[in-house]
């Protein structure tokens, strides 16, 4: 089973090149694609110069649900996984992570940051608490984690949904179809060192309220 790895990249000069190098080495089939959403620090520089992934740059900052979509452009293989371009999370969680979509449990699989870790934020435990408690009211879920970055799911599934993001409604948007289309998300606990705004941290207060907005709408329309 080929996995593809999509990474969505802006500003990310500091980590994006140790990030790739951890996803390099995880022992699966894989490809890795990565999207240069018009950085303008030295993150294009540094990608163009590792071996062995599949680079697309975008000449303008459109926003990582847009990169994102131009990402999936590119998939080959079974089971998309999506990795943030800096050092929240851990690629060697993968192998664990496709388990229940290698043994036919499930199509979709999220990595949740809350099943067994503590949050350190306590402002965006909150949103994220919020938004999940959104999720789960208007669709008839059971999720700890909506907001999450992992998001592993099988290449039909998204075949199966048109995505119109641009921004961070990516999340709540996919989240939203899927669980329309009837899919079962199955959620298993990931590790997590959360950064902050002064580590480059991108996510906003206004991107809760348009996490909020996107749930909502897309429960009436497609």
């Amino acid at each position: 089973m080929k996995v593809s790895v999509v990474i969505p990249v802006y500003n990310e000069e500091k980590t994006v090149e140790e990030l790739i190098n951890k996803v390099k080495n995880v022992n699966l089939e894989k490809e890795i694609i990565v999207v240069n959403d018009g950085s303008t620090d030295k993150t294009s520089e540094i990608i163009s110069k590792i071996n062995g992934i599949k680079y697309f740059n975008l000449q303008q900052n459109r926003g990582k649900g847009y990169a994102l979509r131009e990402g999936f452009r590119q998939v080959t293989g079974d089971v998309v996984i999506i990795q943030d371009a800096d050092l929240e999370l851990n690629p060697e969680e993968y192998t664990e992570l496709i388990k229940p979509i290698v043994n036919n449990e499930t199509k979709i699989v999220y990595g949740s940051r809350f099943l067994t870790n503590p949050y350190t934020n306590f402002i965006s435990m909150m949103a994220n608490k919020a938004v999940t408690i959104t999720a789960n009211v208007l669709y008839n879920a059971e999720l700890t984690d909506e907001a999450t970055c992992y998001k592993i799911f099988t290449k039909d599934v998204l075949d199966n949904i048109n995505l119109k993001c641009t921004r961070f409604e990516f999340c709540p948007e996919f989240t939203a179809k899927v669980l329309k289309k009837g899919y079962s998300i199955k959620e298993l606990p990931i590790s997590f060192k959360p950064r902050f705004k002064e580590d480059g941290k991108k996510v906003r207060w206004r991107d809760g309220f348009e996490a909020l907005w996107t749930l909502l709408k897309y429960r009436f329309v497609d």
